[in-house]
């Protein structure tokens, strides 16, 4: 597999590392937009596209691969108000598109035990909270992971109607930002009721699960057309 980089920072290395170790080909590494335009002859030889770029950028790549029918996969976050425009371009023209906020098989896991949690927590009466912890590079506040845990909650838990970071307050699901050192990504829900507390907790030691996450989409993209999604992966 012929693989084009976008974003070539501490992610896209990672990326490329697991990449070679699975005997894939890196064709063109974008991290800039000079390089968009220096090296598009290089990027039309790729099979697929793996975007780990910035929140402001991102959109205008998938829009740059869908005019050259290269799928992409995207890890970038940050970037769900553009979403149904992409998706509509996507569907519209039979191209490719793999997004999630995080690309960690254990995290995806923990997706799914937090819906059962959430369900449960109104169900017996638990509050619920939130906390996530990353470096101090990282843009999004809170990141995308965070986020898709706090909108799985309001779906099934009825005790809520919105999130937040700022101040707790009644009916609102609180989320505890914090931005540290080097920190790859902590994300925790709490459940509490008078007689006890349960806590759901996703730690990454290192980039590694992303980066092998983010190929095995790419190789899971190939010769398929639409908006795909960890769930799809995991349940092939």
């Amino acid at each position: 597999m012929k693989i084009a980089l976008i974003g070539y920072g501490k992610m896209g290395h990672e990326v490329e590392k697991a990449a070679l170790a699975r005997h894939h080909d890196i064709v063109v590494t974008i991290d800039n937009a000079q390089e968009w335009a220096e090296r598009l002859d290089l990027l039309k030889q790729a099979d697929v596209a793996i975007d780990f770029s910035q929140p402001d950028q991102v959109v205008g790549n998938i829009h740059r691969c869908f005019d050259l029918h290269i799928p992409i996969v995207v890890g970038t976050t940050a970037w769900q108000d553009h979403f149904e425009e992409i998706k509509a371009r996507c569907l519209n023209e039979g191209q490719s598109l793999f997004h999630a906020p995080n690309f960690s098989i254990g995290m995806n896991i923990m997706f799914v035990l937090n819906k059962q949690l959430a369900s449960f927590a109104e169900r017996y009466g638990y509050q619920l909270s939130m906390a996530e912890t990353h470096h101090i590079h990282k843009l999004d506040k809170p990141s995308g992971t965070a986020v898709k845990l706090a909108n799985d909650i309001l779906a099934v838990n009825h005790d809520y109607d919105h999130w937040s970071v700022d101040t707790p307050a009644d009916h609102t699901l609180y989320i505890n930002v914090t931005r540290i050192g080097e920190v790859n990504g902590i994300h925790s829900v709490t459940a509490t009721s008078p007689a006890d507390k349960i806590t759901l907790t996703h730690e990454a030691f290192n980039r590694q699960g992303f980066a092998l996450g983010a190929i095995a989409a790419a190789e899971f993209l190939i010769g398929k057309f639409g908006v795909f999604g960890m769930e799809d992966l995991i349940e092939e």
